[in-house]
């Protein structure tokens, strides 16, 4: 059985070293991308009480909902469509701190107001997933959060 997961006191750098710790540690001996992409999803959730954490899987030309923490999640996204297929297009973290502002915005739920997707790559270079958060508050994400959130998807 796993252990609990211990949260960090103080602040998100403090939060997100320890939490990168976990994961590294977690995901080590493990290779299924669907299990690493599960646990790594609630330690993410849990740690900072986002509103939804989780990643959605390239199938095709679509993002195919993967596992996550939250409310009800959108199934699909197209290639380019929304924050998360803006990041598989781009092949880049997209940081938005108002999603109402974001051309194309996809709103699953209106209770988002600020989210960060981070592609998840293939040893070949390809993108195979993306990890989506979203906050019920405006301005959430900064570099702390792509800094760090980078180097976890590559532990996936």
């Amino acid at each position: 059985m796993a252990e609990e997961l211990q949260i960090a006191e103080g602040g998100k750098e403090e939060k997100y070293t320890l939490l990168y710790r976990q994961i590294a540690s977690l995901t080590e001996n493990e290779d299924d991308a669907i299990a690493n992409m599960a646990n790594a999803s609630a330690m993410i959730h849990r740690t900072f009480q986002f509103w939804w954490t989780g990643f959605y899987r390239v199938k095709g030309e679509e993002l195919i909902l993967g596992p996550f923490q939250g409310p009800l999640a959108c199934s699909r996204i197209k290639f380019g469509r929304g924050v998360c297929g803006t990041a598989w297009k781009e092949q880049r973290t997209q940081v938005v701190p108002d999603v109402d502002q974001f051309p194309g915005h996809i709103a699953c739920s209106s209770a988002s107001k600020s989210e960060i997707v981070v592609p998840l790559f293939a040893k070949a270079g390809d993108v195979v997933a993306v990890l989506d958060i979203d906050s019920k508050n405006y301005n959430t994400f900064d570099e702390t959060d792509r800094h760090w959130l980078e180097k976890i998807v590559k532990l996936l």
